[in-house]
């Protein structure tokens, strides 16, 4: 599937109009700074907005995993904790001794990111699957017995960008 541009994306979001994504990308071609720097500088748009269509994008692109149905090494499970993996939304899938793959949600995403990068030594890959599937991922692999649906949209839909 073909990747729509960051700006298109925050224009379909609402977050700019066509005519300042059109001015950010004249400003980008001067500057030589990436596009969501100036939408932020230039127009007020929050890093939360940035990092939300950034992740609608890298979704467009990222291979499709299911939690319930594919392989997982029970060695990378232990990469984190259950509290780790409700928190940041993200289930490590497989550790091959250089890169670690995980599966997370386009809503989880940019903290799942934000977690890795300060988190785990080695490189990381996602994999993207729907929030539900994503529940159930969690569930199944990082079982809390007192944890109840409420509870679990709470976590997982509580800023995903922070």
């Amino acid at each position: 599937m073909m990747s729509i541009r960051l700006g298109e994306l925050l224009v379909e979001n609402g977050v700019l109009t066509v005519e300042q994504r059109d001015q950010v990308l004249k400003l980008q071609e001067k500057l030589k700074r990436p596009f969501g720097v100036i939408a932020e500088e230039h127009f007020g748009v929050s890093p939360g907005d940035i990092d939300q269509a950034w992740a609608e994008q890298y979704a467009m692109i990222a291979t499709r995993v299911d939690p319930l149905s594919c392989a997982v090494d029970e060695q990378a499970l232990e990469l984190i904790t259950k509290r780790q993996a409700w928190q940041f939304g993200l289930i490590p899938i497989l550790d091959d001794g250089v890169e670690i793959q995980f599966v997370t949600s386009v809503e989880c995403l940019s903290r799942a990111l934000r977690f890795v990068g300060w988190r785990m030594p080695s490189l990381c890959h996602f994999g993207i699957c729907d929030l539900h599937t994503l529940k159930l991922g969690l569930a199944m692999h990082y079982p809390f017995e007192s944890l109840d649906s409420g509870m679990v949209d709470q976590i997982l839909k509580n800023n995903p960008a922070a």
